[in-house]
């Protein structure tokens, strides 16, 4: 809080949200509840609305927001779109930022946190946690994230009671890059489980067991997960609207998995990842990722069980 109080003297940490999707908007409503001062920006103005009527500022461009703050968080698509909001035209790099701190939820290759942490540092001053999540939409409005961070442990307790306000659990995991290494041990955990779901789902449904009481007949067994209740039953009934994830998002995920382990044999999120490749041309790259399910479908199935 030392650091806090060289851009702050009243210690009050304003607060800053950047990218208003299916996670940040959800996120950013649980810190306005939590009765703090959030300034948002989103490269679409429309989604920063429901927010500003809730109380929150909503900043100009990204500058503006880190301007407003003393700690900046964001969850946007891509490495890409957070080279953007960070390095391009009135940036956040283009802000004072000595003692404040980016703490970057987005999912991204561990290579490319520690690079921009390095140069945000080198351009304007500011602190770095790459602390990506897990947990999905409903995670984000219920408040049940799991967040896995990489930085300095002083600035992860800095930031620990305002994540703590979107999240259940938050895991410092080691320095930067750390959080974005966990998190894709996290995705080829879950992106395998909905493969092998969806594998399962589909054999009930075609030996003609009534696949919507698999959740209930396995719980308490060890093939009982978070996934197996949470996703079956939107499988087989076709719940897919809003999506707890786009297909696009999780191919992403499981080919940074291959690119990094290099030398470490991944072979099951290998074929999971080419299962989302044929995923996204058959269903598009926004579709919800459970609609990998639909592509073993038969032809004579009836729309509802697809």
């Amino acid at each position: 809080m030392a650091e806090a109080s060289k851009t702050n003297p009243q210690g009050v940490e304003r607060l800053g949200y950047l990218g208003l999707g299916l996670m940040g908007t959800p996120m950013s409503r649980r810190l306005l509840k939590a009765g703090h001062q959030v300034t948002v920006w989103n490269r679409s103005e429309g989604k920063t609305a429901a927010l500003v009527e809730a109380g929150a500022r909503r900043a100009a461009t990204p500058r503006d927001l880190m301007e407003s703050s003393d700690i900046v968080f964001m969850c946007v698509t891509d490495a890409a779109a957070v080279e953007e909001v960070i390095f391009g035209p009135e940036s956040i790099s283009t802000a004072p930022g000595a003692g404040k701190l980016v703490v970057d939820f987005s999912s991204i290759h561990p290579d490319a946190a520690r690079d921009l942490a390095t140069r945000l540092l080198a351009a304007n001053g500011a602190g770095w946690i790459d602390a990506p999540v897990s947990g999905g939409t409903k995670g984000a409005e219920e408040g049940t994230l799991a967040i896995m961070a990489g930085g300095k442990a002083g600035d992860i307790e800095r930031v620990r009671p305002y994540v703590l306000a979107m999240a259940r659990r938050f895991t410092h995991m080691g320095p930067t890059g750390a959080g974005q290494t966990t998190k894709l041990c996290n995705q080829v955990i879950v992106g395998c489980a909905i493969a092998v779901l969806a594998e399962a789902t589909r054999l009930a449904v075609n030996a003609g067991i009534d696949a919507n009481r698999l959740p209930e007949a396995l719980a308490g067994g060890f093939a009982d997960s978070i996934p197996l209740q949470l996703f079956v039953p939107r499988m087989v009934q076709g719940i897919h609207s809003p999506p707890l994830g786009h297909i696009a998002t999780m191919l992403k995920d499981l080919d940074t998995v291959v690119d990094v382990a290099q030398s470490t044999p991944v072979p099951m999120a290998s074929l999971a990842g080419q299962l989302f490749r044929l995923a996204k041309a058959a269903r598009g790259a926004d579709a919800d990722a459970l609609e990998i399910y639909k592509l073993s479908a038969g032809s004579a199935e009836p729309s509802s069980a697809k």
